[in-house]
């Protein structure tokens, strides 16, 4: 694990897969939170995000990128053994991470975030760019704070 982190590198690494076509939002979050700050992630974890773009299976719910910090936080925190109280923190943070992005959008509903949008056209990938890197973002202060780790922007 990397002891010293850019969030700038890992918002701007989220943005540019998602820009180019590698990866949709979660996949973007949970791939630059591993190359920035986990190398040691596997990257079934990548595998494990890709069904959740375009609000879950491209059906509109959840927004994805909040879906991919989700995991992305949970990777660290969550509980991996049946009643390991550890998962009390794990849903604390996520929450954290819901409440902020709710915080600037109102809703986490993909439909909501999206109305009157045409799904292929410029003005959603760009909103949905953003999204991806504002979760990434989010979910890496959290990560770093919680791990102690040094934020060098």
């Amino acid at each position: 694990m990397n002891k010293e982190i850019s969030i700038k590198k890992i918002k701007l690494d989220a943005e540019e897969s998602y820009r180019v076509g590698d990866f949709f939002c979660s996949e973007a979050i949970v791939n630059s939170i591993r190359n920035n700050i986990a190398p040691e992630m596997p990257e079934a974890l990548i595998a494990a995000a890709s069904g959740f773009p375009v609000g879950i299976g491209k059906s509109k719910c959840v927004c994805g990128a909040v879906s991919g910090g989700v995991m992305a936080i949970s990777y660290f925190f969550g509980r991996t053994k049946g009643g390991d109280p550890k998962v009390n923190k794990n849903l604390e943070l996520t929450y954290e991470l819901q409440e902020e992005f709710k915080k600037n959008h109102k809703v986490l509903c993909c439909k909501v975030l999206t109305h009157g949008m045409d799904m292929g056209a410029k003005e959603h990938k760009n909103q949905c760019i953003s999204f991806t890197g504002e979760v990434a973002e989010v979910a890496a202060t959290i990560i770093a704070r919680e791990l102690g780790l040094k934020i060098i922007d």
